[in-house]
């Protein structure tokens, strides 16, 4: 009998044992091994609950949830399934105390964070949403997925805003891939920029990549003006009126379409290097290859304006040189200015544009022209200025 015994308790056992490397994978089936541990069945039972077709079946699984929570009093499966029942029932006296009691036993269970936002949402208590939410996706390696594109969506609301705001400044550990996704999600890139400034102004550094995404976006979505603002409060000593960066000197990872953008494609490679603590812009074009070089985005006010810079390294003829040309959003030129032959010397070139007040975004771009020449052609531009008459 004292064999026997052994022998049985061996296999309950394993058989809870297995139990254990089951409940994940196949609640069921855990639970028929090990029906009385009230975990196991709490899991089962939270897992049913959401598969329950009928109101009889809820009910054995609502049954079987007060089982597990008897056998074990800190199942938060069990808790958080009974409070699901009585949010269904409306009673959310009863779903508030059950919640409340789960919030207790663990910080880190999903669906107890969800019904609390809901909850909140219910008594327009933002602050409690976003405590939630930041609770949540402190907690939970899924909680991303669901909440960032609610969250993300919702901050066109300015109180919702304010204190997503509050909550980033303290750093969390969601932080830096919340303002990646919502530097690239379908949200208002108006209320991202936003954020982004309320970040930037507490000190937080927010990528540059992000940072460039949301410029950009606006100004896909002809919101140039808040697209200039936003840039406006990232580049000191910014102004409507002239070209940035005219000697190259900012090293920029994810350069916006205000800053200066090399341009690369077939037969065409340009970069912005290192020339001592300036820059230089180097390109070389592959023979009878032509297209853009080099653009930045302008926001220049109707009126006069004059460029200026110096080209070095570049020979050719005159029918195969590169020319500055600015143009409006709409295609409209409004003029080109040559770069000579410049030599290993260099050579200065200048010219004058006149903008119209009927266009308010404007491109400055560099283009190549096609060469007979073997070697194509080649150069750097050291400098390049574009300012108000």
């Amino acid at each position: 009998m004292l064999a026997l015994a052994v022998a049985l308790g061996g296999i309950l056992a394993v058989r809870y044992s297995f139990a254990q490397v089951l409940v994940r994978s196949d609640p069921a089936a855990a639970f028929r091994l090990a029906p009385g541990d009230g975990l196991i069945a709490a899991r089962s039972a939270a897992v049913d609950y959401v598969e329950a077709s009928d109101v009889r079946a809820r009910s054995a699984v609502v049954a079987r949830a007060r089982a597990a929570l008897r056998l074990e009093p800190t199942a938060v499966q069990a808790v958080t399934t009974l409070g699901l029942e009585s949010s269904s029932l409306q009673d959310i006296a009863r779903s508030r105390q059950l919640f409340g009691y789960s919030q207790k036993l663990s910080r880190r269970d999903l669906v107890t964070q969800l019904w609390a936002i809901e909850d909140a949402v219910g008594r327009q208590d933002v602050r409690d949403v976003v405590h939630h939410y930041d609770i949540a996706l402190r907690t939970s390696k899924t909680a991303p997925d669901v909440l960032f594109p609610v969250l993300a969506a919702a901050l066109v609301d300015p109180a919702v805003r304010m204190h997503v705001l509050y909550t980033l400044r303290a750093r969390p550990v969601w932080m830096l891939n919340f303002v990646n996704f919502v530097s690239l999600t379908d949200a208002e890139p108006e209320a991202a920029a936003q954020l982004f400034i309320g970040l930037t102004r507490a000190g937080v550094p927010v990528p540059s990549a992000a940072t460039t995404a949301v410029i950009n976006r606006l100004v896909t979505a002809d919101a140039v003006d808040a697209a200039w603002r936003y840039y406006a409060t990232i580049r000191s000593q910014t102004s409507r009126d002239r070209s940035r960066d005219p000697q190259f000197a900012a090293e920029l990872d994810a350069p916006s379409i205000f800053d200066w953008m090399p341009v690369d494609g077939p037969g065409i490679s340009s970069s912005i290097q290192r020339n001592g603590k300036r820059g230089l812009f180097d390109f070389s074009v592959a023979p009878s290859v032509s297209g853009t070089l080099l653009q930045q985005t302008q926001m220049l006010s109707a009126g006069k304006y004059h460029l200026s810079g110096r080209a070095t390294g570049i020979v050719g003829d005159s029918q195969s040189l590169p020319y500055w040309v600015l143009t409006c959003r709409d295609g409209r030129e409004l003029g080109r200015v040559g770069v000579p032959v410049s030599g290993e010397n260099g050579k200065d070139f200048a010219g004058d544009f006149e903008v119209p007040s009927a266009c308010q975004v404007q491109t400055l771009s560099l283009i190549a022209q096609p060469s007979n020449a073997i070697a194509g052609i080649s150069g750097q531009i050291v400098s390049v200025s574009l300012k108000a008459l």
